[in-house]
């Protein structure tokens, strides 16, 4: 199966098949030195960073609407190796997005905080799969947005309504898979419960909430693959 999804355009998704291998990923036996050598260097330009666990893909492919992959637990330092190397063959990141939709049709994304190694990037909450985050084995998407944005912003959305499908957008930096889930409060009132949050933490993972209120809102520090993000929910799509 390898790596066989259609690169650079949206595509619905009904059914999401990614399961957890417990052997360990070949991209991190083949690198065990140089990802070493990276995470010592990672840590003295960050010393906050941690090394824990997250998943990568060995395989992933998209057909009628299913999305089926295979992953592995590695470690964060292997992550960050890869993502510095992500040319080498038999490899791949897939991460989930809740896409955060106010009751006046903004989104709600936030801006990283700058002890982390997306300092200043804009995105939906959002994090690596964990292996927390599988349930017998198969990847919940849901699971992972909804701690994240939690973990993040302080916002509980396991109530909220969501759309009846996932979307996905594989790119040369990865895959994203995403949903809309809809708050039933207006854009400032939701940033302000985040502003909120964030400064009762002692070490937050963002410096606040952005709110994108159109198409062509397009803030500073927006990552690449967010645009057509953007572009997709202000065109109506479904």
């Amino acid at each position: 199966m390898a790596f066989d999804i259609p690169r650079n355009i949206i595509l619905p998704v009904d059914a999401v098949e990614v399961r957890l291998d417990p052997a360990p990923h070949p991209f991190e036996i083949a690198n065990r030195e140089a990802i070493e050598r990276n995470w010592s260097a990672e840590k003295t330009e960050r010393p906050a960073l941690f090394d824990g666990t997250v998943v990568l893909l060995s395989e992933l492919s998209y057909a009628a609407g299913r999305l089926r992959g295979c992953c592995h637990a590695i470690r964060y330092a292997t992550f960050l190796h890869w993502r510095g190397n992500p040319s080498i063959p038999g490899a791949e990141h897939a991460f989930a997005q809740a896409m955060l939709v106010s009751r006046d049709n903004a989104l709600i994304t936030i801006r990283m905080a700058s002890h982390t190694v997306n300092a200043g990037s804009v995105y939906f909450a959002a994090g690596s799969f964990e292996p927390t985050d599988f349930v017998d084995g198969i990847a919940d998407i849901d699971l992972n947005m909804i701690r994240e944005v939690g973990e993040e912003t302080g916002l509980d959305i396991s109530q909220a309504r969501r759309a009846g499908r996932y979307h996905v957008m594989s790119a040369d930096g990865g895959t994203v898979i995403f949903r809309r889930y809809f708050l039933d409060l207006d854009a400032e009132e939701i940033a302000e419960r985040i502003r909120g949050f964030v400064a009762k933490e002692t070490e937050p993972e963002i410096d606040g909430p952005v709110i994108i209120g159109g198409p062509h809102d397009l803030p500073d520090g927006l990552k690449p693959y967010m645009r057509p993000l953007v572009e997709w929910h202000f065109s109506g799509a479904e």
